[in-house]
Order: C-alpha cells, then structure tokens, then sequence
C-alpha cells in the first residue's frame, strides 16, 4: 500500500492527509511533507533525497562498526602468536589409537626416512609375524643405505625368530646389541620423529616431533648403546663367587628395589615362570627360607656391589 501511494503522489504532484492514513509510514520515512500552501495536502520527496537519508545513517554505522573491527584486531593481533604456538605444541605430541593406525603411521614415517633409524625392542623377542611385518618396513631403507641401529635385551640371544630376522638383515647394515634390562619400545625417525607406547597393551603410542624430545630420546638411546653387548660377542653371564649369575644378580637388584614378579620379568624379557625359576635358584644360592629374608640376605651378601 505504501509504495503505490508513494507512486501516484510522485506521478500526481501529492495525495490528501486522509489517504496517506492508509500507509503511515509515508510520514514516518519522510517520504511526504505538507504543502506550503494547503496543510491537508500531502507533496512527494524525490526518490534521491529520501534515499540519501535513509542511507546515510546505514554508511555510519557500517563504518562504525568496521572501525570497531579494526580496533579488535588489533588489540587480538599480539595474542595470535602464541595461540600458534600453542597449535605448533599440539601438533608436536600426537596420540596414535588403535593397532591400525599405530601400524599405518609406522609405515608412512619409515618410508619416508633417509638417514637412520633407531629401534628399542624390549622382551625376549617378537612374534614371527611381526618380525616379518619389520622386514617388510626396513627392506627399502636398506637400500637406499640408511643406518640401522636396534636395541634388544639379552633373552632375545635365544628366540628363533629374532635370530633369523637379525641373520637376514645384519650384513647389510644392520646394528644390533643387547642388555640385561632396557627401556619400553622406542623407534626414532631421522632424529627427528619417535614413537613411543602409550599404553602397556601398546595399543595407543604417541608420535613425537618435538625436537627437544625427540633429541633428548636420542640420548637415551645412545646410552644405553653405550653400555650394551654387540650381537656378535658373548654376552658375560659369568658366575660370581656365589655361583650367582649376571641375570640372577639383576634380578636380586629389583627384588631389593621392591618390584614384584611380574614387573621383574618385564623389565628383563622373560616369563614370569622363568623369573620365578631364578629367583628360587637365589633363594637355594643365599639359604633363604623366604622372600624377606632373601631380601636382606641379598643386601648383606654385597653380590650387588660387584662388578657385573
């Protein structure tokens, strides 16, 4: 109603105060005003002015407002660096969960490695399935001639399938030591990537990329390489004077430490029966009648304070 009263005012010259009543708006928008000479009659403001007006009120606040924009950016602006920051730590430490996505990022990092990878195998030795999923990952690095550290613990001198996998890949390249008690499983990527378990089912790992990390893993790595036997030598199982052998003696320094069976086997790579086997074999070497006095007996017989 309103724009066809607009529409006949503009095409007649104005319209009466009575029939503009039928669309208010038309003096609320200013889009009449009263005739100079005839107060009930009603003339039309050209289309340009009262678009002017209506508009310009618009254009301010449009400015207004990309101001206040403005002025909020900037004040954000400082604070948009450390929120990069922080999304760069995020991105260092991801959460890998589940065997599928654990195995496919394996696959896409070692692909991807050019230089040298390093490996900590803790236990007594993998299962013959794995060991070929591990040949199949290291086949290619090989040759492009990357250098291949790995790490196992002595137990794994005596499981078949670890023995095969390391005969396969030895002469091209492959180093391999071994120790008593090593840490949880460890890969490291060009230095610059490492896997880690999350979870003692290993059924969620993190994937590391901070280089702080990443370097301070490889330290510890180097350590223990330091300190462990070249797959090819003897490993020193010598007795001590008490008939005590280097495993038994590892096995009493955690007992005195207070770890149970099971965390003991663990830590050295073997089964807790055969855990158990040795620790009887203490009991019977030190007379002991019961766990806490071979506890205290290990203590006093100063077999801990003897060179291994």
């Amino acid at each position: 109603m309103g724009k066809t009263l607009y529409g006949t005012a503009l095409r007649t010259g104005g319209i009466t105060r009575t029939e503009a009543q039928a669309a208010p708006c038309l003096i609320d928008l200013a889009l009449l005003r009263p005739d100079t000479d005839d107060p009930e009659q009603l003339r039309p403001v050209p289309p340009s002015v009262v678009l002017n007006q209506l508009v310009q009120p618009l254009e301010r606040e449009i400015h207004e407002r990309r101001k206040l924009s403005m002025q909020l950016t900037s004040t954000f602006e400082p604070f948009m660096s450390i929120t990069g920051q922080d999304a760069a730590s995020t991105n260092a430490i991801t959460v890998l969960e589940g065997l599928e996505l654990i195995n496919t990022t394996l696959d896409r990092v070692i692909d991807e490695c050019t230089k040298e990878l390093l490996t900590i195998q803790p236990g007594s030795g993998r299962r013959p399935e794995v060991i070929e999923s591990g040949l199949r990952r290291v086949q290619p690095l090989l040759d492009r001639g990357v250098d291949m550290r790995t790490l196992y613990q002595h137990t794994a001198r005596h499981h078949s399938a670890t023995i095969g996998y390391v005969e396969r890949i030895a002469p091209y390249g492959l180093e391999v030591r071994t120790l008593e008690e090593i840490i949880d499983r460890l890969i490291v990527v060009d230095r610059k990537v490492a896997f880690i378990p999350a979870r003692s089912d290993r059924r969620v790992a993190l994937e590391l990329r901070h280089e702080g990390l990443v370097q301070y893993l490889v330290g510890v790595f180097d350590q223990f390489w330091l300190h462990a036997v070249p797959w090819e030598e003897e490993v020193p199982y010598s007795l001590k004077a008490e008939g005590i052998t280097g495993v038994q003696r590892a096995i009493a320094k955690l007992l005195v430490e207070g770890h149970v069976d099971d965390s003991i086997a663990r830590r050295l790579g073997m089964n807790v029966r055969t855990c158990r086997a040795h620790i009887a074999k203490l009991n019977a070497a030190l007379g002991s009648g019961s766990r806490a006095q071979l506890g205290y007996l290990i203590a006093q017989s100063g077999i801990l304070e003897q060179d291994g």
